[in-house]
């Protein structure tokens, strides 16, 4: 059985990417979150922050992230990630 990651965990990983693509952390306090829905069924998360989008894929478990021209600059599996930090830890 596989357990889905909480939005927490989701936004610990947007917010360290973010960073990791040069967004300053005071920008982040203005994160836009949002959840879409696709006929009544949650699908997705969004998050915006000056000209970068990153979205969360529930069913497939990535987080993809997108500058202003929606060119794809960075993918995360987030089951690895997860994963990578609990064994960290």
């Amino acid at each position: 059985m596989t357990v889905s990651p909480d939005a927490d965990q989701i936004r610990t990983i947007v917010f360290r990417t973010f960073l990791e693509l040069e967004v300053s952390e005071e920008s982040l306090d203005d994160l836009d979150e949002r959840i879409l829905l696709d006929d009544g069924r949650y699908v997705a998360r969004s998050y915006r922050v000056d000209e970068l989008l990153a979205m969360w894929m529930i069913d497939v478990g990535l987080i993809q992230f997108y500058d202003s021209d929606g060119n794809m600059l960075r993918t995360v599996n987030v089951f690895e990630e997860i994963e990578s930090h609990r064994m960290a830890a």
